[in-house]
């Protein structure tokens, strides 16, 4: 013992009260000195003494320590193990359970000199952490126990698992931040990759949060982000898989998860709760929120690279309208180039007149009788063809160009309508981006006023996005338009951040129910039903007429009806229509539609032209996709496929699908999917899940569809060379010839 040590060898004594050697060197102190100094040391409280016989039981503690140490009985007597506890896993970075009463054990078992060990006493809910150290003593070569030191180091521990959850986590939010998130999402994704296990990660973007901050301050937007940290904790269910990265960008983890139906189901659960409204310092503020998904392994075997390829779908997200979630797929890098592409090329098309507008009926349900048209854009790009409105809308929008295409659409739309021979409304779409320009009432007058047109035929057909900005601006520019005599249609109603109080002061003539509402009405069990009863109720209440969005087949025309929905507008009527075919359909008088569709509604339908593969028994065909749906797709390529033949639908990415043959006349065959596919979040499908690259590789499936013919899949060892079982329509002089050059 440090009392003992002192005390050895005390040849003689001199007034200065230290014992000396012989020479007069100091030789250390007196007994008493000794354990005055060690009386000293342990009443300021800077550490204790303790020691222990050859079984590991204490037979000294300070007093201090065993006052601490004895709130439940007297230690002495008790062993060290008894005394400290091991240390349970805290997680991430964390000792494993048992860890330190294991190193106790084993340092004890050692007899030998040990120093600085962490232990633990007390209980886990308020638990004093010690430094403790022991140097074995050894009597005539017996082992005799330990003398030793411990250290209360509890306020050093909290301060430091304070530091370290500083430097893990967002100060505002409490999440994890960037660093700690990149730490996880690197050994989860290691873990889980031993095992071959999938790990999701989503990137999520606040949409029109700087408006908050710009407009409300930055203690406002700081008190709106822990209220979406709240929100995605409460979704997820698990606080330490969501981060937030900085700024209004968050991130959440998902391990073992691969499902892409489900995690389009989060993806949207997610949008859809942080768009509703929140209540920060009285005001009342909505944003929205943007996703990006991927999944290890198939979109990135390494942290670094899943969160890159997230990223992309992110961005993709947002490029496509915002408020929306994107699957990564490896031809975002290529689309990424085309919207660049597609951007620079929009600058030039209106002033090279590349801008079209095509007319869409809008009947009477009751009676079949046009009563107006809804005005659509198209672009027939030089090189391109037709270009979706969804997409080139959403790049006109950042590029700052929906003003200026907005104009053009409203001008020409009233001229066209000017000239008809019956006095239909048309209907024109409206940008929240033009209706926030304060310029906008005036330039409607302008264009009622350069083509004649009774301002009562002009309908304006405004989103609910125009709301997201409250105040007086929106009423007076409300107010402008009606004064002007136009009538105003809210659009897409119960699709965005839907309020029922802007209704109460709204001048809204219409409201039209979108088609994702009409779309899937008819199935068992949808809900869809109950919401069209809703909206048509609040209509009639507020005397507003209706129009359904979207109807192409006669059970969801008959529904409409039976709901009392008044006007219809889809596919069961008519395609929209170039202005020329529009004016000599409608002859200068009443225009009576007779309905035309599908008795029932059908998925969905893609229309295409992508090469993929499928996969026969042994052999891999390349082929042309020409139209998918959730349920089913259209090939060609190969000739006189028998029906009921089994393949498997290569479409990249891992994506295979298990397929039969419903339809098959000559190259042409109709497949019918085993599992139907899911929503890609952007317009497109996916699979559920996808085949792990792994497996892509030991079946030889990793360069896809290329143009060649059949390819033998099958490389066992023992492998027998077979014949393709079908005929590629490329290598047929008749109709496959003239399949091959329009290819």
């Amino acid at each position: 013992m440090v009392i003992r040590r002192m005390a050895w060898g005390r040849p003689g004594n001199t007034g200065d009260g230290l014992a000396r050697n012989a020479d007069g060197a100091a030789a250390g102190l007196l007994p008493e000195q000794a354990a005055a100094l060690c009386q000293a040391y342990e009443s300021l409280g800077l550490g204790a003494f303790w020691s222990c016989d050859a079984d590991g039981r204490l037979t000294y503690l300070s007093p201090a320590a065993r006052a601490v140490l004895g709130t439940d009985g007297d230690p002495l007597g008790r062993t060290l193990l008894d005394l400290f506890q091991h240390e349970e896993g805290t997680g991430e970075g964390g000792t494993n359970a048992g860890g330190t009463e294991r190193s106790l054990r084993f340092v004890l078992a050692r007899r030998t000199r040990f120093e600085r060990l962490t232990v633990r006493s007390g209980d886990t809910a308020q638990p004093r952490w010690w430094s403790l150290s022991g140097e074995a003593i050894h009597r005539k070569g017996v082992f005799a126990g330990f003398h030793g030191h411990c250290a209360d180091i509890s306020d050093q521990r909290r301060h430091a698992e304070e530091s370290s959850h500083l430097a893990l986590h967002d100060s505002l939010t409490g999440l994890a931040n960037r660093r700690h998130m990149n730490l996880m999402l690197a050994r989860k994704i290691a873990a889980l990759a031993a095992a071959k296990r999938p790990c999701a990660t989503m990137l999520i973007d606040l949409d029109r949060f700087k408006q908050v901050n710009d407009t409300l301050g930055h203690a406002a937007g700081d008190a709106l982000l822990k209220q979406v940290a709240d929100r995605l904790v409460r979704l997820v269910g698990d606080a330490s898989r969501v981060c937030r990265l900085g700024g209004d960008e968050f991130q959440i983890i998902l391990p073992d998860v691969e499902d892409r139906g489900r995690l389009g189901e989060l993806a949207e659960a997610l949008i859809e709760d942080l768009s509703q409204p929140y209540l920060i310092e009285g005001s009342r503020c909505l944003i929205g929120a943007s996703i990006g998904v991927a999944i290890a392994p198939f979109d990135g075997a390494a942290a670094d690279e899943l969160v890159r390829s997230a990223d992309l779908a992110l961005y993709a997200a947002k490029g496509s309208g915002r408020g929306r979630f994107r699957f990564f797929s490896s031809d975002l890098l290529k689309a990424a180039e085309d919207r660049k592409a597609l951007e620079e090329d929009l600058h030039d098309a209106l002033a090279q007149g590349q801008f079209d507008l095509h007319y869409q009926p809008i009947v009477k349900a009751q009676t079949n009788q046009v009563i107006g048209v809804e005005a659509l854009l198209r672009w027939n790009h030089p090189e391109h063809g037709q270009i979706s409105p969804s997409r080139f809308i959403p790049i006109a929008e950042e590029c700052n160009l929906i003003r200026a295409l907005g104009e053009w659409v409203l001008r020409t739309a009233c001229a066209d309508a000017a000239t008809w021979g019956a006095p239909l409304r048309v209907a024109v779409n409206v940008s929240p981006v033009q209706f926030a320009d304060e310029n906008f009432p005036m330039i409607v007058a302008s264009a009622l006023a350069q083509s004649g047109l009774d301002p009562q035929r002009l309908e304006l057909e405004i989103t609910e996005g125009v709301f997201l900005e409250e105040g007086g601006l929106t009423d007076a520019r409300f107010k402008a338009l009606k004064g002007l005599g136009v009538r105003l249609a809210l659009d897409d109603f119960g699709t965005g951040y839907s309020s029922l109080g802007y209704l109460k002061s709204a001048p809204f003539d219409k409201i039209k129910i979108d088609q994702s509402f009409v779309r899937g009405a008819t199935q068992p069990g949808s809900r869809n039903r109950a919401i069209i009863t809703a909206i048509v109720a609040l209509a009639q209440a507020l005397d507003m007429e209706t129009t359904a969005e979207g109807v192409e087949s006669f059970d969801q025309f008959d529904l409409m009806k039976a709901l009392s929905v008044g006007h219809v507008q889809g596919f069961i009527y008519s395609h929209p229509l170039a202005n020329a075919a529009f004016t000599q359909a409608l002859g200068g008088g009443d225009w009576i539609i007779e309905p035309s569709g599908p008795a029932r509604q059908r998925h969905q339908r893609q229309a295409m032209f992508r090469r993929v593969g499928v996969v026969h028994e042994d052999h891999y065909y390349p082929v042309v996709l020409r139209n998918l749906s959730m349920s089913g797709a259209l090939i060609e390529g190969l000739l006189e496929v028998p029906l009921e033949t089994p393949f498997v639908l290569d479409l990249g990415d891992g994506q295979l699908v298990v397929a039969k043959v419903r339809r098959s006349q000559g190259h042409q065959q109709g497949l019918e999917f085993e599992q139907e596919l899911v929503s890609d979040g952007n317009g497109g499908l996916c699979t559920r899940y996808r085949v792990s690259p792994y497996q892509l590789s030991a079946a030889g499936l990793t360069l896809g569809a290329g143009p060649g013919g059949p390819m033998q899949i099958n490389r066992g060892p023992n492998a027998k060379v077979t014949m393709p079982a079908f005929a590629m329509a490329t290598d047929w002089n008749g109709a496959g010839l003239a399949w091959n050059e329009a290819a």
